[in-house]
């Protein structure tokens, strides 16, 4: 990834590609990028303090996708590395657009050389883990998150 793409604000979480990810021409199969985007928020939150489970048991909430939107750039195959990144973009007292990209980690001298295979944003909507209505993201969660 190229450093001016990334800034310190960025969370970065590796993700490998197995058998289980590939589809019949031997590429990762296009909706698998969504659960690396999960995967990698998830990870993020955890960094952050904020393991979903327990967010969910202690605050009776719980994060829902409400909108995606990604852009296919180039192909990730059988045991390729990846980095997948999450930031910030938007974010409300109920919801929050979150900016992530996935790179192949390439065997360059400097992260400079990881190619852009996929990016895209994620819309998150906080709601009560029983009703599934709408309610309001933690403050705690989002002083971490800004």
């Amino acid at each position: 990834m190229n450093s001016s793409d990334v800034s310190p604000s960025v969370f970065e979480h590796p993700i490998r590609i197995y058998w289980e990810d590939t589809d019949a021409g031997g590429i990762v199969f296009y909706a698998n990028y969504l659960k690396f985007f999960e995967r990698a928020r998830t990870e993020w939150l955890r960094a952050l303090g904020f393991g979903q489970q327990v967010l969910r048991d202690q605050s009776g909430g719980m994060f829902v996708v409400s909108e995606t939107a990604v852009k296919y750039h180039a192909p990730a195959r059988l045991d390729d590395t990846l980095v997948v990144t999450a930031e910030l973009q938007t974010g409300g007292k109920a919801s929050l657009t979150i900016a992530q990209r996935a790179y192949l980690r390439t065997a360059g001298p400097t992260p400079t050389s990881d190619r852009l295979l996929a990016e895209g944003t994620i819309r998150l909507g906080w709601v009560d883990s029983h009703t599934l209505k709408p309610g309001r993201i933690p403050a705690p969660v989002l002083e971490a998150l800004k």
